[in-house]
């Protein structure tokens, strides 16, 4: 039987040919970056009230897209990867918090099928017995592992939880995905919308993508408070453009979804690309500062720090993790 593989809008291709990667590893070569110096990291201070919240808004960047929501009694999840290495590359920083130090765990989001966004060597360490929301095609990873609490999804389509109070939408995203030889694009991708009907807050979680016209027709379906938008592994461009959006289109999309708050993600903990994370991080300042964009929409999380609605919290410290 004949595999379904799944397409980005306008038939947008990620396929890269060997010469390709060879002309990306060259370039690479002859590149130097400092990787000592890393992104800011915060000596969390509130694990204990994390742990035992059921009833405020918190967001607690974890690192690279893994976010941990606390939405309407709820406990969410994003793409949980606590992973010491990705592939043959150390991580650089360690995690906000360590996985033991979560709460029990009711629902975990999944982005799509790349190593970086779903490791199930994380996830068989969580607590709690979460519902597992993946994109279509995904499902039977999980359940040959022996997850019986999962749940597929298309673009567009989306489920009602906590007694119909909490939306969770999957939206589109240009990327791709494959985690062996032969399942090259044979799971959706994407990213997902969870919305709170008592209080319409809103956080959309945007998942791997590049810049494509799919952020319109987002904003003409849903009202964005929070954007957690990728800004990292994007150099060399003319690699990468397709499926890792750089920090100034992330302003550009951003705008576009017409959110409230801007908060950066997916950058400095692998070293996925060629960019480091000060160097992202740097680019997004100035494209914020060079379209004179309200300082308070910005909200530049160190890793482990917790964003309460209108306050952070976390003690931010400098460390480097060699």
């Amino acid at each position: 039987m004949k595999k379904h593989r799944y397409q980005n809008y306008d038939n947008v291709d990620n396929h890269k040919s060997f010469s390709d990667m060879m002309r990306w590893y060259k370039e690479r070569r002859s590149k130097e970056k400092d990787l000592s110096i890393q992104i800011p990291y915060a000596q969390h201070k509130q694990v204990r009230l994390l742990q035992e919240n059921r009833t405020q808004f918190s967001l607690t960047w974890i690192g690279h897209s893994t976010f941990l929501i606390q939405m309407n009694g709820l406990n969410i999840l994003t793409d949980p990867v606590w992973a010491n290495r990705m592939g043959f590359q150390k991580r650089l920083t360690n995690p906000g918090l360590a996985i033991e130090q979560l709460p029990d765990i009711d629902v975990v989001v999944i982005s799509h099928g790349h190593y970086d966004h779903l490791d199930f060597g994380s996830i068989k360490k969580l607590k709690g017995s979460p519902t597992y929301f993946v994109p279509k095609g995904l499902k039977s990873a999980f359940s040959r592992r022996g997850y019986k609490q999962v749940e597929e999804a298309n673009w567009w389509e989306h489920f009602m939880l906590q007694d119909q109070t909490v939306k969770l939408s999957f939206v589109p995203a240009q990327h791709w995905t494959k985690r062996s030889l032969t399942d090259t694009n044979t799971s959706n991708w994407g990213g997902w919308i969870v919305e709170d009907l008592n209080t319409d807050q809103s956080v959309y979680f945007v998942g791997d993508t590049g810049y494509f016209r799919g952020f319109q027709d987002i904003a003409e379906r849903f009202h964005l408070d929070i954007v957690l938008m990728p800004i990292g592994a994007y150099e060399p461009e003319w690699f990468m453009a397709t499926s890792h959006i750089n920090p100034e289109d992330a302003v550009k999309a951003y705008l576009e979804l017409e959110g409230k708050t801007f908060i950066p993600m997916h950058y400095g903990a692998y070293r996925l690309a060629d960019d480091t994370g000060p160097e992202a991080l740097d680019r997004l300042y100035k494209e914020w500062k060079r379209l004179n964009l309200s300082k308070d929409s910005l909200n530049v999380l160190a890793i482990g720090e917790s964003y309460w609605g209108n306050r952070a919290d976390g003690l931010v410290i400098d460390k480097i993790y060699n």
